[in-house]
């Protein structure tokens, strides 16, 4: 298992490899370099605010909740810029970079427990939406795809199918008694990965279900369907990008419905592809897929794949040195953990 993430990178890079190898590399050249620098810089900055309503939503999940420290919002924020570079720039099957994110939490205070419990939620909740935003791209795909689009869309809801179920065990991991005594274990491990990581206290707020049960508390449906609703918006966001990429390529024939079933498509085949880290080379043929179905040729789909990382490179560097400056952070301000 260890070693899944270091073969699904070797996989993707294999496939995307071969998929520019074997397309008109001058074709993708020229489509990436429409785009210029305006393009880019606002495709960025799209990313930005996917980055910071995702960021929000992890805060809605906990906020109100004791334990908490010296967490407010903007904690979370950065933090979740830090989650996002780790997740896809280093092969860590898209899940290291939410495991540091809630380690990092107990840095302001937050007690262990509770940042290993807004994890929990908060992946729930990611998954959930993404889900959720991929069932409506099936439902447009099926209204401007044409039978060509047929097979595509059996074959996602198939995959969906599969996803709601999990979504489910999950689910019922952090809400049933019965499915916690199954799991108890690894949430355990979780447990004592942030134990004592805020450095002042070695206290860790009760069990980490006690912290689950204090964020699926009764009065608190408001702050989680706010979570879930923030997610959504940050998905759909992500076709702007998409969208602002393809009008500064000179793609006039794809409407914005197209536009979201190819964000919505293609982040459903990334998804289903987990063990490879940020879906390399999953992720450019699923353009070459989906761009097929609405007539954007092979080379366009490639440099919008590419164009889709530029943020990825661009906020991921600084995310992974703002973790080490956390991480040094930590070590001169705070005592070792016995």
């Amino acid at each position: 298992m260890r070693r899944l993430p270091l073969v699904g990178t070797l996989l993707g890079l294999g496939l995307g490899v071969w998929l520019i190898a074997t397309n008109d590399l001058g074709s993708v050249a020229d489509a990436f370099g429409r785009v210029g620098a305006v393009g880019l810089v606002s495709i960025v900055l799209v990313r930005v605010a996917i980055i910071l309503f995702c960021g929000l939503a992890w805060a809605q999940i906990v906020r109100g909740i004791a334990g908490l420290g010296q967490a407010k919002t903007g904690a979370f924020v950065l933090l979740r810029f830090v989650r996002e570079g780790i997740n896809v720039l280093l092969p860590v099957a898209s899940i290291g970079g939410d495991v540091v994110g809630g380690r990092l939490l107990t840095f302001w205070g937050a007690t262990g427990t509770l940042a290993a419990g807004s994890i929990l939620v908060d992946m729930l909740f990611q998954a959930g939406t993404q889900a959720l935003f991929a069932l409506g791209g099936v439902v447009l795909l099926l209204q401007v795809g044409g039978d060509s689009a047929q097979g595509l869309a059996t074959w996602v809801l198939r995959v969906l199918g599969v996803t709601a179920l999990l979504l489910t065990a999950f689910l019922l991991v952090q809400r049933s008694a019965a499915a916690r005594t199954v799991a108890g274990k690894a949430i355990d491990r979780l447990r004592r990965t942030f134990r004592g990581q805020g450095g002042v206290t070695k206290q860790t707020g009760g069990s980490v279900y006690d912290a689950l049960d204090a964020i699926w508390g009764a009065n608190r449906s408001g702050r989680l369907a706010a979570s879930v609703l923030l997610h959504l918006v940050a998905w759909m966001l992500g076709a702007v990008e998409i969208w602002i990429a393809l009008a500064c390529i000179g793609v006039a024939n794809v409407g914005f419905a197209e536009v979201m079933v190819i964000e919505a498509l293609s982040q459903a085949i990334k998804s289903a592809a987990f063990p490879v880290p940020s879906g390399l080379g999953v992720q450019e043929g699923g353009f070459v897929l989906l761009g097929s179905l609405f007539g954007i040729d092979a080379g366009t789909a490639l440099a919008l794949s590419l164009i889709k990382r530029v943020p990825d490179v661009v906020l991921g560097l600084p995310a992974l040195l703002l973790w080490q400056a956390l991480e040094a952070r930590r070590a001169l301000i705070l005592p070792p953990t016995p």
